[in-house]
């Protein structure tokens, strides 16, 4: 494997932790931070890139996904069970997706009207998130067992916090889909853990 790869591949990962770790803290607290929120949800739409970067062009927003990378497959004791968790239903979902021709097809078509919505709102508005998260609840969501979040339920009952969570959800399936197309595999997170763990680091510091 080349280390241009492991690279992309491990950027494409730190994209899905980046958004389970919003996923997990907006669930707790009830709101994020709006430009890592708009930095993920953007990803979503970038469905013919021409290189892994130009799915992520805001290198220091990926700061947080290699940290958790670290976290998740490091030696410490940083490791998080929820994250864990998040983040293999996540891959189940994006594989059951990856063999569903419907799926794949509505899923581009309903980006494609996000494309036209964003003519007239940005990204991060009540409207577009209610129309991301929908796409994850009738697309992704029917693949397979639903992913249940964790947090204050004070917070979970609310509207637009579901749908920053969904919104997320989708934007990490994104980065799973960016994955495996980049080869990556589960095997890989036991087999090639420590390669992956030092690409993260070296990431984290460019």
């Amino acid at each position: 494997m080349t280390d241009n790869i492991l690279y992309e591949r491990t950027m494409a990962f730190a994209g899905i932790l980046q958004a389970i770790g919003q996923v997990q803290y907006i669930a707790r607290h009830g709101e994020g931070d709006e430009q890592a929120l708009a930095a993920s949800l953007n990803t979503i739409l970038v469905t013919n890139p021409e290189s892994t970067a130009d799915v992520y062009p805001n290198k220091e927003l990926l700061d947080k996904g290699y940290q958790l990378i670290q976290n998740q497959l490091g030696d410490g004791s940083n490791k998080d069970v929820e994250t864990t968790r998040y983040l293999v239903g996540v891959l189940a979902l994006e594989r059951k997706l990856s063999r569903s021709p419907n799926g794949l097809g509505m899923l581009a078509e309903r980006i494609n009207q996000v494309h036209r919505q964003l003519a007239h709102f940005s990204i991060t508005d009540e409207q577009v998130l209610a129309n991301l998260a929908s796409i994850y609840s009738d697309v992704i969501s029917t693949l397979g067992p639903k992913l249940q979040i964790s947090g204050n339920p004070a917070f979970l009952k609310q509207t637009n916090v579901q749908n920053k969570i969904r919104a997320l959800l989708l934007s990490a399936m994104r980065s799973a889909v960016l994955w495996r197309q980049l080869g990556g595999k589960r095997r890989h997170l036991v087999f090639a853990r420590k390669a992956i763990f030092d690409t993260a680091v070296n990431s984290q510091q460019k």
